[in-house]
């Protein structure tokens, strides 16, 4: 069996970056699938039941690859180094899991495969195997969307909303991310600093476009806890479900893209941002 490393990203050809997905699926499948029978067994129905939900949704995902594939043979493919990560969820003992941890690793997963997708599509040597990496990293920030719905679900059923929660305004809190990004960045070596200047000066692009053409309205920015502009990783977390929100919300399909172009560039801030370690 061919071993795929996860970089450079490169896609030999339609065959492979098909057999690829297929393989990345059914890892996370089989990682959902092992975390549910040890929350039965640790007698955690509550716990085994969001993760045979995920394992749904990673099923009717891989279903979807399977029909692109149609009657392509299969090439069997094996990562190198897994892209499926379960945080722990495998080892941490049942009574410090919730169904908001959970969801919040299975979010994590698909902006790491958003990410890839992204990458290969950068990568690729043709126009056909962009287009089609371009096409799974779309579908990948379709899944990222519907599992933040789900953890924020999760997260309003375990506490009650903060009650000193103010309204917000986006080009105001990008401003305070390019703020966080650029002060974060003072603290780190040369290349991951060079990485969060540019996610600065994306967020205050950002900002900039949003106070001239400001976007529809979502109804996250009518309750943003106070303490989110303070602190990096939530700031990022909280615009990306505000542009996931608004991709939806839009009534223009510019409107649409933007929003959509503006949550791929929050996923990828988020995942140079959770690389560094928290000063």
């Amino acid at each position: 069996m061919p071993v795929k490393k996860t970089e450079p990203w490169t896609m030999a050809s339609m065959d492979e970056l098909l057999a690829f997905a297929r393989a990345m699926e059914q890892e996370a499948i089989d990682g959902y699938v092992s975390l549910a029978a040890r929350m039965r067994a640790e007698n955690r129905p509550d716990l085994a039941a969001v993760f045979d939900r995920l394992i749904a949704e990673e099923e009717g995902h891989l279903e979807n690859v399977d029909r692109w594939l149609g009657d392509r043979a299969q090439l069997p493919v094996a990562l190198s180094e897994p892209l499926f990560d379960d945080e722990g969820a495998g080892i941490v003992a049942p009574e410090l899991l919730t169904s908001y941890r959970a969801f919040s690793m299975a979010v994590r997963n698909e902006e790491r495969a958003f990410v890839f997708w992204t990458y290969a599509a950068a990568h690729a040597p043709n126009d056909e195997l962009r287009r089609a990496a371009e096409r799974l990293a779309r579908d990948e920030l379709g899944h990222i969307a519907t599992l933040r719905r789900e953890r924020r679900r999760a997260f309003h059923e375990m506490r009650h909303a903060d009650t000193q929660a103010v309204r917000g305004n986006l080009p105001v809190l990008e401003r305070r991310l390019s703020s966080l990004l650029m002060k974060r960045a003072t603290s780190v070596g040369v290349l991951v600093a060079e990485r969060l200047r540019a996610h600065s000066a994306e967020a205050a692009a950002r900002s900039e476009v949003l106070s001239r053409e400001p976007s529809a309205e979502t109804p996250l920015l009518r309750h943003v806890p106070d303490n989110v502009s303070e602190r990096l990783v939530p700031l990022c977390e909280f615009l990306l479900d505000c542009y996931l929100d608004l991709a939806e919300r839009e009534r223009t399909e510019a409107g649409r893209k933007r929003a959509q172009t503006f949550a791929g560039e929050m996923v990828r801030c988020l995942q140079d941002v959770r690389a560094v370690p928290t000063p």
